[in-house]
């Protein structure tokens, strides 16, 4: 991947979602936990609308605590952040 710019926020975001294996998910909330920001899960949200290399970034692996998709900024939106889980064998 070639330099991402971004704020620091956005780009340890972005790398932390690069390690998301295929075919898992995590909450936005897991994420801001991970990046060790853990009241920062609306943030975590935010930066992944900003992902700017969806699907390489796979911001579509990152879903609601209550399980609903949430957003997805990459081209074809939700129904594509379905179509790209369902492809992994998530099932939701």
């Amino acid at each position: 991947m070639k330099s991402l710019l971004g704020t620091k926020f956005q780009i340890k975001v972005w790398k932390y979602l690069i390690s998301i294996p295929k075919g898992s998910i995590r909450t936005y909330k897991q994420v801001a936990i991970a990046i060790k920001c853990p009241k920062a899960a609306r943030a975590v949200a935010n930066a992944c609308a900003k992902n700017p290399h969806a699907p390489k970034i796979p911001c579509h692996r990152v879903i609601r605590s209550d399980g609903a998709l949430g957003g997805y900024s990459g081209r074809g939106g939700i129904r594509q952040k379905l179509k790209l889980l369902r492809s992994e064998k998530v099932s939701i």
